[in-house]
């Protein structure tokens, strides 16, 4: 899972922030023209959008899911907000109301940071999606995989803590077609590291 201390690295970059501040004008112009919002928590807003939508992909969010993207948002915020009203978290509550307007335009800001950020021809041509790949193997090619992309698939597919890529987990079929319509959005989907974690994933 991404780290406020991430976050506000991602931000400092001078291409990140100026597509950042464009999203940001457009949401808070035509969907939420009263939100106050940092430019750091509102890059946290769009990380968590993956989570979201896989979250909701029954058309429902359940009490558990809740309480797991909120902690996962006060993670993100700046500053911390334990105590009061979290303005990620309260930026969410907006977004869950207009995800549909406002999905693709947040996967695809995410698409255009992991393509600033990874060598996806580079990490295609890795053998590792192959059937006769070990999980040792599998494993070992997590460690030496780039920190981004790591970053990316386990704070985006996953509402817990563990981010670890290699463990199987369990999945509703409604989630697990989610997930691969996110990654497909992303551009990550046919990376052979992300192909061995969904075979990760026990549809339920």
């Amino acid at each position: 899972m991404f780290t406020e201390n991430e976050i506000d690295a991602l931000i400092k970059n001078e291409e990140i922030l100026q597509s950042t501040l464009k999203l940001k004008t457009d949401f808070i112009d035509n969907a939420a023209p009263f939100l106050e919002l940092s430019d750091h928590d509102f890059l946290s807003l769009v990380i968590l959008t993956p989570s979201l939508g896989i979250a909701r992909a029954n058309n429902s969010i359940s009490l558990m899911e809740e309480m797991a993207l909120n902690k996962k948002a006060r993670k993100y915020s700046k500053g911390g907000y334990f105590m009061k009203l979290d303005p990620v978290v309260n930026a969410m509550s907006l977004l869950i109301k207009k995800y549909d307007d406002w999905e693709d335009k947040f996967l695809d800001h995410l698409k255009h940071i992991g393509d600033l950020m990874l060598d996806k021809e580079a990490l295609r041509k890795s053998k590792v999606a192959s059937a006769d790949v070990s999980d040792e193997e599998y494993c070992f090619e997590v460690l030496k995989a780039p920190f981004m992309l790591v970053r990316m698939v386990g704070s985006f597919l996953n509402n817990s803590e563990n981010d670890d890529l290699s463990v199987e987990r369990k999945v509703l079929k409604v989630e697990y077609d989610s997930i691969v319509e996110i990654l497909t959005k992303l551009d990550l989907i046919d990376i052979p590291l992300v192909e061995k974690h969904l075979s990760k994933l026990i549809i339920r």
